[in-house]
């Protein structure tokens, strides 16, 4: 999906489009919405009818009115941007101070997550009623085999991708980025060619002409800590890349990430669509406004794990699963990271376990240092059904051995 978070923001404020908006910061309040008209309109009531009629009318807010970037204080980051903001440079994961220094005009508008999923849901939806084989990626982003969809091959593929691209924007209002290729990583670096609103076919015999040239860093795998030391080493385009001997590779990157690199440079990648994969862990995380001390600060450190661990089980309760091994993170003033982790005998949904369990993790970490960002995790996850089912085995089981014994 094109500027995911970005363009559904749009939807609502219609008024924006073409602008530089930035997504991040923070989660939308439902008074963040009606603040907006409040100051827009200061002389009058709102009494509720005129708080629905509001709701209604968010697109008559005037661009004067919404929040600029160069007026953020924090250290929030860039969920995404539109369009019109990258050009100043501005990124996904950036920070959002930084960001102000590249774009101050830019209109910074909080995360709904309730809307992101909702037209998740949709958009995914719709794909699947035209191609059923459809790998999850995310929120915004999924893996499609049409290889037996009547018609799929039609111009490469491309006259499938745009009736997927056709029928989502009737339905949403919302475009999308569409990579076809013979596997899975070129048809993710293809659908970065052409954003917003792309179709790129990428056929077996144009890697040298269309991937060869891309720089190392646009092959999904490779960080920036790989691509400095390419660069370090020569090897600046994926063409450089693919002319590396493998025993090189191997030498420089180890035996399992030299031969990946080795096959990615050539576009070879046989994984198979993943379409019933289960979730290794949840977590929740924060960054907070200013670094917090464990002794100092305790009460509001207090408020923010007890959160933490509530949101998290939250999540498991909601996708219906239950874990065994709780951690925690802890980001110091220093940026360096600590984490502990603890398993449990019986799996767990329960905010007061994972807060209790999360607690014992959290006294074997050094706690001298101030306090970036504290999270909570819980992994080793089984579906919530399981462990009752293997409880009602056990006593059934019981049950017969009092019979025979």
């Amino acid at each position: 999906m094109d500027a995911f978070y970005a363009s559904v923001e749009l939807l609502r404020y219609p008024q924006l489009k073409g602008l530089p908006v930035v997504i991040g910061g923070g989660r939308r309040r439902e008074d963040d919405l009606l603040a907006r008209l409040r100051q827009a309109q200061p002389e009058r009531e709102w009494d509720q009818a005129e708080r629905d009629w509001a709701q209604a009318h968010l697109n008559e807010i005037p661009v004067s009115v919404f929040p600029l970037l160069k007026d953020y204080t924090g250290r929030g980051v860039i969920t995404t941007a539109t369009y019109a903001a990258r050009q100043f440079g501005i990124g996904s994961a950036m920070g959002l101070m930084k960001a102000a220094k590249l774009c101050p005009q830019a209109i910074l508008l909080p995360v709904d997550f309730p809307e992101i999923r909702k037209y998740s849901q949709q958009f995914k939806s719709i794909v699947t009623e035209i191609a059923p084989l459809m790998e999850d990626r995310g929120v915004d982003e999924v893996y499609i085999d049409f290889t037996d969809v009547p018609g799929g091959q039609r111009q490469g593929g491309r006259s499938l991708a745009r009736l997927i691209q056709k029928t989502i924007l009737d339905a949403t209002g919302l475009t999308c980025s569409i990579g076809v290729a013979p596997n899975k990583l070129i048809a993710k670096m293809a659908s970065e060619f052409n954003k917003p609103k792309g179709i790129s076919v990428v056929f077996e015999e144009d890697l040298q002409t269309q991937i060869w040239p891309l720089a190392c860093r646009k092959i999904n795998g490779i960080g920036p800590k790989a691509d400095a030391k390419l660069q370090s080493l020569g090897v600046v385009t994926i063409g450089q890349l693919a002319a590396q001997e493998l025993a090189w590779l191997i030498e420089h990157f180890g035996k399992k990430t030299g031969a990946w690199m080795h096959d990615a440079a050539h576009g070879r990648d046989d994984r198979p669509l993943v379409m019933d994969s289960e979730p290794v862990s949840m977590s929740r995380e924060t960054t907070f406004e200013r670094d917090l001390h464990a002794v100092r600060d305790k009460a509001e450190l207090g408020a923010v794990f007890t959160r933490l661990c509530e949101q998290v089980a939250a999540d498991l309760q909601r996708k219906g699963y239950v874990g065994k091994t709780i951690g925690i993170k802890l980001r110091y003033d220093n940026f360096k990271t600590a984490t502990r982790d603890q398993t449990i005998e019986l799996p767990t949904d329960d905010a007061k376990t994972i807060r209790q369990t999360a607690g014992l993790c959290l006294k074997r970490v050094p706690l001298e240092r101030r306090l970036r960002l504290l999270g909570v995790r819980v992994g080793g996850l089984e579906k919530a059904g399981e462990q009752s089912k293997i409880a009602q085995e056990a006593t059934d089981l019981g049950a017969t051995e009092q019979q025979l014994f």
